[in-house]
């Protein structure tokens, strides 16, 4: 996989009415302003389930519902954040178990409206659970971590090598 230095994150354009919301968004200005970056080259996506409850994801989906399959960029997400659909003002709750880690990658690869992830990222390091028992292969094309430092990785390898199991 081989990525442009700029990527399009998309915390931004995830809407209000969340914990972490940046305000409301125009969906339509944030698809023209994706399919603007993937025109000037950008060839990845960075998003997460947990921003705008879904909604951030479901916005990248459309954005990229209508490119030719060989302009498509990567699409890259994350997980362990969970949240309670009846309080979206609660604070997410880190959840790696096996579970939550199953139930998560079904519901962006169903909100993304794509059969793989480029690339599924830890979204914060010491979430509750084990990723042993994860998704299942064909539907995840490499794995990640973010919001980590260098010197936690360094403290912590053996955690990281059980991610990459």
């Amino acid at each position: 996989m081989e990525i442009t230095r700029v990527g399009f994150g998309s915390w931004g354009i995830s809407g209000p009415g969340w914990r972490y919301a940046w305000g409301p968004q125009d969906d339509a200005e944030s698809i023209a302003t994706i399919r603007h970056a993937v025109e000037q080259g950008v060839n990845w996506i960075d998003t997460a389930a947990v921003y705008g409850l879904g909604h951030s994801e479901e916005v990248v989906a459309k954005a990229l519902a209508d490119l030719p399959e060989a302009d498509r960029p990567f699409v890259f997400t994350k997980l362990g954040l969970s949240w309670d659909d009846n309080d979206p003002a609660s604070p997410p709750v880190r959840d790696m178990s096996p579970a939550s880690v199953r139930r998560e990658v079904e519901a962006s690869l169903r909100r993304l409206n794509v059969e793989r992830i480029d690339l599924y990222q830890v979204h914060w390091r010491g979430a509750a659970g084990s990723t042993k028992k994860g998704p299942p292969p064909p539907t995840i094309a490499g794995a990640g971590t973010s919001q980590v430092c260098s010197y936690s990785l360094a403290r912590s390898p053996a955690s990281w090598a059980r991610m990459a199991a």
